[in-house]
């Protein structure tokens, strides 16, 4: 069951003040009886992320790699992102608004669960760069920090994108279907591409499957998201840098204490697998506690929503634990290393 937190008074990094309703769902153990899992949404998910809708619902359920019967599986909607229900609760001047200031907020919701220690934080592509932001504002707060086909700031080519994306939304008579089609484009990878269509043409159209395929998935977005919340979530995608862009971003991240699982895809077009290995050989020099793994995949960036074979090997290591509960039902967790 989805459910709201209201900050009457939340003063962005631009100093202005906004009435938030912040919209999240707890899945598996109740809080308080089990260690607790993070999961953060990419750029047009939201906080269904198990059950039969859940968009990973192939690695978050009872008995799966992330076990809701150990853990309580907490997952909150970006603000903003008008999966709440509520149109009215689109941000006003977006642009006022960062990564940072989602960070807080997730800090916050955090405070009024009663949650002071997260056994693991786990997102994909904007949902991963939440995680880095969440753990340089709380460096002690994640045990587990698992970022996945991400990276600790947004490189020039990522800053590109969101700019070609940003003139389509604000100019295109058809904003959030031509959005996007442009994005499909590198999401996926011209390998994936060919071996999903092999310029084969639709039957009742004529048109090539690739192009009724594009417009598809424009239709689709359509359907269920709004302009203003894509405008939003494009923009936070141009804010990842865990140092504010005070220092390099990577010495920003090794005052964080918890353990690093770096997950990078090795045909990602988007943020590239170079860039994130480049981030684990700085942090390394300095920090024995990180790991990198990389999906094999033809599919690019989106392999993070198809490979779930491969992700679950990689995921599963990190959440195999034996847990044993006291009398007041509170856990108390063993880790097996």
């Amino acid at each position: 069951m989805l459910q709201e937190i209201i900050f009457p008074h939340f003063q962005n990094s631009a100093g202005s003040f906004q009435e938030i309703r912040v919209f999240y769902r707890i899945f598996g153990r109740e809080t308080g009886t089990a260690p607790v899992v993070l999961v953060n949404h990419a750029l047009t998910g939201n906080a269904d992320v198990s059950g039969e809708t859940g968009w990973w619902k192939e690695l978050i359920g009872p008995e799966k790699c992330v076990d809701t019967n150990k853990f309580t599986v907490l997952a909150i909607n970006v603000p903003g992102n008008g999966a709440g229900g509520e149109k009215r609760q689109l941000l006003h001047n977006y642009s006022e608004f960062n990564l940072d200031d989602v960070a807080r907020l997730f800090s916050l919701v955090l405070e009024k669960l009663n949650i002071d220690k997260l056994f693991a934080a786990i997102g994909g592509s904007i949902g991963g760069a939440l995680v880095w932001h969440l753990a340089a504002l709380k460096p002690n707060l994640i045990e587990n920090l698992v970022p996945i086909a991400t990276d600790l700031k947004a490189t020039d080519w990522v800053l590109g994108q969101c700019k070609v994306q940003d003139q389509i939304l604000n100019n295109s008579a058809d904003p959030i279907h031509d959005a996007r089609m442009h994005a499909m484009t590198f999401y996926r990878t011209p390998a994936s591409f060919s071996e999903k269509f092999r310029r084969k043409k639709n039957e009742e159209n004529a048109q090539f499957e690739v192009a009724n395929w594009l417009s598809y998935h424009g239709r689709k977005l359509e359907e269920r998201y709004e302009l203003a919340s894509y405008k939003l979530m494009n923009h936070l995608l141009t804010t990842i840098d865990i140092s504010g862009g005070r220092e390099k971003p990577s010495a920003a991240a090794k005052a964080i204490s918890g353990n690093i699982h770096l997950v990078g895809i090795d045909s990602d077009l988007f943020f590239l697998p170079q860039e994130i290995r480049e981030t684990y050989r700085e942090l390394s020099e300095e920090k024995k506690n990180i790991q990198y793994h990389e999906i094999k995949s033809i599919h690019g960036h989106d392999a993070f929503l198809i490979e779930y074979e491969q992700l679950s090997q990689i995921l599963t290591p990190i959440f195999k634990q034996n847990v044993t509960h006291n009398e007041e039902n509170k856990y108390s967790p063993v880790w097996n290393r």
